[in-house]
């Protein structure tokens, strides 16, 4: 396991059991970026990052029962939270690492990211395996509950020219892994970016 793999289980294996109480008003921006996203019933869709499933919930009820969902998290904590809060019964939980999904080329119609670029530890490598489990002309979501400039300040950090969900820097970046981006919304209350898999 990478150093990389290592602190992200640290961080968020020691936080896993205050997620939700953390963090409660995010679940309307989850489902509404979830019904933006443009998923329909018997899609298969996996929450690439799911951490404590926030999203299973949003995702299951836009590809009905027919659909498929599936959660990867790579810290056994926030799963094991996941199940506790019931979301399990959403979706199959895979402790799995997004850089090496266990999954078929082309299974899935869509991958929703929550938070998860910023952990990516090669973003580009990292969003072409997600490009590899979609077939083409699937669809992926980036998502985060508050924009760009709010995380950062939530954070104690200035936000650059340089960091990786700026427009300017994330469309290159989805081009050169397989993605063409659709639309682009950086507010305040959210952070969402759409792509599409390209054939």
């Amino acid at each position: 396991m990478s150093e990389d793999h290592t602190h992200v289980q640290e961080f968020f294996g020691t936080r896993a059991a205050d997620w939700d109480r953390k963090f409660p008003a995010d679940g309307p921006a989850f489902t509404k970026a979830v019904a933006e996203f443009g998923l329909r019933p018997g899609d298969r869709v996996l929450d690439a990052g799911c951490g404590t499933g926030r999203a299973l919930t949003a995702l299951r009820a836009a590809v009905g029962p027919a659909g498929t969902v599936l959660g990867a998290d790579l810290t056994p904590q926030m799963l094991a939270a996941a199940r506790r809060a019931g979301r399990d019964a959403e979706g199959a939980l895979l402790l799995a690492d997004v850089a090496r999904l266990p999954l078929r080329d082309g299974v899935l119609d869509a991958v929703f990211a929550a938070g998860l670029i910023a952990h990516l530890p090669d973003p580009e490598a990292n969003l072409r395996e997600l490009a590899r489990v979609v077939r083409p002309g699937g669809r992926l979501a980036l998502f985060h509950p508050i924009g760009r400039a709010a995380l950062a300040a939530r954070q104690g950090r200035e936000l650059t020219p340089d960091d990786m969900r700026a427009e300017h820097n994330l469309g290159p970046l989805l081009a050169g892994s397989g993605w063409d981006m659709t639309s682009y919304a950086d507010e305040d209350a959210r952070f969402l970016a759409l792509a599409l898999r390209r054939a």
